[in-house]
Order: C-alpha cells, then sequence, then structure tokens
C-alpha cells in the first residue's frame, strides 16, 4: 500500500501499491505520474523553493511558504491522489487531515 502524508510543511509518500507485478501496477504509475507532475509544477511555473529525493518506494517533498499557485498545484495533486483513493482504497491511504 501506498502510504500519504501531509503537513504544512511537506508531503511524503511510501510504500508500493502491489496491485499489480512491477512494471504494470497502473496505481504505482498513477501516483507516480501525479508526484513528477507536482515537482516539475512547483519548479516552473512557480518561484517557490522546494526540496526532494524519490527513491523506489518513496518520495519526500518539502516547502515553505508556498505562494498561492503552489498551493494550489498542491491542491490539485491531493485531487488528484484522492480520485485514485477513491478508485483503489486498497492500495493507497491519504493520511492528511487538513486535505480531507
Amino acid at each position: 500500500m501506498i502510504a500519504v502524508s501531509a503537513t504544512d510543511g511537506g508531503i511524503t509518500l511510501e510504500g508500493h501499491a502491489g496491485y499489480a507485478q512491477a512494471g504494470k501496477d497502473i496505481v504505482c504509475a498513477g501516483v507516480t505520474a501525479l508526484v513528477q507532475t507536482l515537482i516539475v509544477s512547483l519548479e516552473e511555473l512557480t518561484a517557490d523553493q522546494i526540496e526532494y529525493s524519490i527513491s523506489p518506494g518513496k518520495a519526500d517533498i518539502r516547502y515553505r511558504n508556498l505562494s498561492e499557485a503552489g498551493r494550489l498545484l498542491v491542491g490539485s495533486f491531493f485531487v488528484g491522489l484522492k480520485e485514485i483513493e477513491r478508485e483503489f482504497p486498497e492500495y493507497i491511504r491519504l493520511s492528511c487531515p487538513q486535505r480531507q
């Protein structure tokens, strides 16, 4: 299962969905696409400063004082994650009280 946790200062994702074998797991692929899009969008579409690390089974994104555009991008990221969670509740869990 992919566990997603968020605070005011960042987002952490850990684990593998386990929906299908590696390379065919649509849940992992969807989450990975959202994570990569968020990182690149924050870097290219805002002046916000972020730090991140991505490794197999883990992504960690840190930020402070997001701009309005940055908050919108993070909000959109969670809209996408919630949709994946709605469709595949056994494979992803959001632990983000301020976003539920």
